[in-house]
């Protein structure tokens, strides 16, 4: 919310948005592209960037309406409560969405590897021990090596709950009205999910290059790829949506009363810090 919402009697109810349809008809292009990309069609991928650029223009141009209704004082309290319970929910959704890779992993490691190793397998896998990164009963995948959590799990860890801090110490100064220090503690949390990507991406080649550790690694290389990646996706849109919060307060948006923006984007911040925690101790440590 912005800076002059507070007064605001009404509802506001926007009228007719062309923006939901066409985010739907960029989305559908993208996945279209997408699917014939991976099935080695040369203009899947043309279609798949395409449908990328045009989502984001959607909805710079979608977000840009919202604040500009925020701006322009059509928002009242209400309307932040609305807000509140959205970001609410999504972050739920999201929630649930790593809980469900969580249980993939859950399960392939303490019942479906146990039992495949169980006596009434040995008929089929004699040699077959069980042991969470191996390479598999049947044989069919490369050996490899696992990946431990030192240095980079570790210094991503490190990086991430620092950004925690930073963004509560921007959050602080921007209710005590101080936005050249918001805009300083917002670039310092920006900076360090930077750096945490760029680990990341390290790790990424040196599982390839050195661990022979691949998304098709069995279910280990499975697991450790969609959790990661996943998550690493969402720090990435996380950064984005402060590096927009940024432009703002830059820009001399928000009060010390009215700043949801910050306070949605800070949220989701530190459910990815949290998912990482928990990433860092089933994934790497056990």
């Amino acid at each position: 919310m912005s800076s002059h919402n507070a007064t605001a009697p009404h509802y506001f109810v926007p009228g007719p948005s062309q923006w939901p349809v066409l985010g739907g008809a960029t989305l559908l292009t993208t996945m279209i592209g997408a699917s014939a990309w991976v099935n080695g069609l040369t203009w899947g991928a043309y279609l798949n960037f395409a449908g990328i650029f045009l989502t984001l223009v959607v909805l710079y141009k979608w977000f840009g309406d919202a604040i500009a209704e925020s701006e322009s004082g059509k928002y009242s309290a209400r309307i932040d409560v609305s807000f509140r319970w959205s970001m609410s929910w999504f972050i739920f959704s999201e929630v649930m969405f790593f809980g469900a890779f969580f249980g993939a992993l859950f399960y392939a490691r303490s019942i479906s590897m146990p039992w495949l190793a169980d006596l009434d397998h040995k008929v089929l896998w004699p040699d077959f021990a069980g042991v969470w990164g191996g390479v598999g009963p049947a044989g069919v995948v490369e050996s490899f090596k696992t990946m431990g959590p030192f240095p980079i799990p570790t210094i991503n860890t490190a990086l991430l709950l620092t950004s925690g801090v930073t963004l509560t110490i921007a959050h602080h100064a921007i209710r005590e009205g101080q936005r050249s220090k918001t805009a300083f503690w917002l670039f310092a949390t920006v900076l360090l999910g930077a750096i945490f990507m760029g680990f990341q991406a390290y790790e990424y080649m040196h599982a390839y290059s050195e661990l022979n550790l691949k998304l098709t690694s069995g279910i280990y290389g499975s697991t450790f790829f969609m959790l990661t990646g996943f998550h690493g996706f969402h720090v990435t849109m996380g950064a984005i949506m402060l590096s927009v919060v940024l432009y703002r307060v830059m820009k001399g948006h928000f009060t010390p009363e009215h700043h949801f923006a910050f306070e949605g984007a800070a949220w989701y911040w530190h459910f990815v810090d949290v998912v990482w925690l928990g990433l860092y101790v089933v994934v790497y440590w056990m």
